[in-house]
């Protein structure tokens, strides 16, 4: 069940992609696509990671968080698709094109990219920078490319009949992840920000339930000295003016630059008693913003939140446009 709430929503997310990287897309492409992802005919999440040949009429939009080779063979369609890859949190995505056959007059196009898009937003937003994207065409495979979070994209288009590609994906151990996306919408991650400064996160795909189990953000200096009495958690920490705390809240797409804040805390605090937080969004989102000052950690739980309990949210996105 874990798994069916974040596939749902990407889904029907899915018909939402405008080409970002990938233009052109059919004014009527839109529509078609809705009815078809409506009935989950045209998207499903892959269950083998052994070699596979992607269905155009059925894997368009691939969720997938296995490991193997995948195959494509276009049937002469210019739509654009994807391929969704998601690893464990501390794992990251790598793609080996092993062979391409994309011809570049027709408008084909293969894109790499380094997190995830959909509805012309993108994630990792406050990490987004240029070198994220590599499109290519022709025979010219790209090689090995590797995300720098766990989740990465293939998007493609390849109008040509009988033309198309092959990649392998592997997932790579990544000794200390910062922005991490939950395939489902429960269990347990310590978010750190490793001493560094900027801002690392931690979003699932859903509504849920966080629970702050440990805090320990804007207290263990870099020389490794820490408070020895706990503080407690102190709320409403950006207004206080203290550089390191840990946002929570969410958003309505990927672009969590712009997440709805329901409250910012910091502290030393070990106790797994205080109130967890309902947040009612297409996205739940946390993120670590640290100074660099600090060695940062916070402790969350994720859980599922019931759709009796939306009405009685701490949350709900968007209410503020209404």
């Amino acid at each position: 069940m874990k798994s069916f709430a974040c596939l749902t929503f990407v889904l029907l997310a899915c018909n939402c992609i405008n080409g970002l990287f990938l233009p052109e897309m059919e004014p009527g492409r839109g529509r078609a696509v809705t009815r078809a992802l409506s009935r989950f005919t045209r998207a499903r999440r892959l269950s083998q990671p052994a070699h596979r040949i992607i269905d155009p009429t059925e894997d368009c939009f691939l969720v997938t968080s296995e490991e193997g080779e995948l195959f494509f063979k276009s049937a002469g369609d210019a739509t654009v698709c994807g391929i969704y890859m998601i690893a464990a949190a501390d794992r990251r995505v790598q793609a080996t094109f092993n062979y391409m056959d994309v011809p570049c007059e027709n408008g084909g196009l293969v894109a790499w990219i380094d997190g995830w898009e959909l509805s012309g937003q993108v994630w990792p937003a406050d990490a987004w920078d240029e070198a994220r994207v590599v499109e290519t065409c022709g025979r010219r495979a790209p090689g090995k490319l590797v995300s720098r979070q766990n989740a990465a994209l293939i998007q493609y288009r390849v109008p040509a009949r009988g033309k198309g590609f092959s990649v392998t994906i592997r997932h790579l151990k990544n000794p200390k992840p910062c922005n991490v996306m939950l395939f489902g919408s429960e269990g347990v991650f310590t978010l750190r920000n490793h001493g560094a400064s900027g801002n690392c996160s931690v979003v699932a795909v859903a509504p849920t339930v966080v629970r702050v189990m440990d805090l320990n953000v804007g207290q263990a200096v870099k020389r490794g000295t820490s408070l020895e009495i706990e503080t407690g958690t102190i709320h409403h920490c950006s207004k206080r003016g203290l550089t390191d705390y840990v946002d929570i809240g969410g958003a309505s797409g990927l672009d969590h630059t712009k997440m709805e804040v329901l409250d910012n805390v910091c502290g030393l605090d070990s106790s797994e008693g205080r109130r967890p937080a309902l947040i009612a969004c297409e996205d739940t989102v946390v993120r670590l913003v640290s100074s660099g000052r600090f060695h940062n950690s916070v402790t969350l739980a994720f859980s599922s939140l019931n759709p009796e309990d939306i009405e009685q949210a701490d949350l709900l996105c968007g209410m503020n446009d209404l």
